[in-house]
């Protein structure tokens, strides 16, 4: 009895999995609305609350999902609760050690990189008034650098043409061409996230982390 019982939970276990894989492409509403798989379907969405830094509602969908998964879910579900708040919270520390956790290979010291960036420049809703104040101090310290910068390539480039543009048009313009190159950036960066996710999500044993 003992021996069939551990295989009817390492058969719940694998079914889990699968259904998670699943319901990978159905949207924020559809998951919303499944009750067959809501373990699963309510974890897929903690894992996108956390990609888009929302740690509340992240915590949220993970608690529901735990308490609706079977026990022999629940470790494997409780890691990737813990991965993807570390990754809402920006902890790239913890985020390192969850991903390690659930046996996946953690994220590259380039990403963390930018996620301990990013946690300086936007830190999460429950930081200290002072830990914020510091971020919006940051983002006006990037934003006059690059307009410096687009001030310099301005002159520049104008040097060729008969002089410069003056300090009101080499400001104007260079605005205009960090937001240009801001613009390519992200578009890029767009892009390479949307090819790393669908490949996430092709290959074997993918999950939310």
């Amino acid at each position: 009895m003992a021996k069939q019982r551990q295989v009817r939970m390492e058969q719940g276990g694998r079914g889990a999995l699968a259904a998670m894989q699943a319901l990978e492409t159905k949207s924020d509403e559809e998951l919303l609305r499944e009750t067959r798989f809501k373990a699963a379907a309510q974890a897929i969405l903690g894992a996108r609350a956390a990609e888009r830094y929302d740690a509340d509602a992240a915590r949220a969908y993970f608690r529901t999902a735990i308490a609706s998964a079977r026990p022999q879910e629940r470790l494997q579900l409780q890691r990737m609760a813990n991965a993807s708040l570390a990754l809402a919270e920006r902890r790239p520390d913890d985020l390192k050690k969850a991903v390690e956790a659930l046996g996946q290979t953690p994220p590259s010291n380039r990403q963390l990189f930018l996620l301990r960036v990013m946690g300086l420049l936007a830190p999460p809703a429950s930081a200290s008034t002072a830990i914020k104040a510091r971020g919006y101090a940051l983002i006006v310290g990037i934003v006059l650098l690059l307009l410096l910068i687009g001030f310099a390539l301005v002159e520049l480039i104008s040097l060729p043409f008969g002089g410069g543009v003056g300090i009101g048009g080499g400001l104007i313009l260079g605005f205009f061409l960090v937001l240009v190159v801001l613009a390519v950036l992200a578009w890029f960066g767009r892009r390479r996230q949307r090819k790393a996710i669908a490949g996430r999500g092709a290959g074997p044993g993918s999950g939310k982390s």
